[in-house]
């Protein structure tokens, strides 16, 4: 029998396209924060936020591993079994907290601000 209007939903592939995302989005933020590391690390403990920059950049780094872990473990969970779905919501729920602490503490990179010394300016 053919049905007229859209196909029902499918949890685990919409659950799997939004991990999905959401890793691509760490994995982007994962880039940035090597990246600002490798500039405070040129800049040498001379700089003057250098030990709250590398400690913020390396809690930040370390919360990401963390998420994409539990990505990885949430997107193996089957969401038509009822029985997992309180784990699920704990796993998904944790993963938010630490993005959460990921993204204040990326605030405070920025505040602090990671700029290379050696500018060139042309004229």
């Amino acid at each position: 029998m053919h049905r007229n209007g859209p196909a029902p939903l499918n949890l685990n592939h919409y659950a799997n396209k939004k991990s999905t995302a959401e890793s691509m989005l760490d994995l982007a933020l994962l880039m940035a924060n090597a990246s600002q590391l490798k500039a405070v690390l040129e800049q040498g403990p001379s700089y003057s936020f250098y030990t709250p920059i590398i400690t913020l950049i390396s809690i930040s780094l370390c919360l990401q591993v963390t998420v994409g872990i539990l990505l990885i473990f949430i997107v193996r969970l089957n969401l038509n079994d009822e029985e997992k779905h309180s784990r699920l919501n704990t796993m998904e729920n944790l993963a938010i907290g630490v993005i959460f602490i990921i993204m204040v503490s990326n605030v405070f990179i920025t505040a602090f601000g990671v700029h290379r010394l050696n500018h060139s300016f042309n004229f």
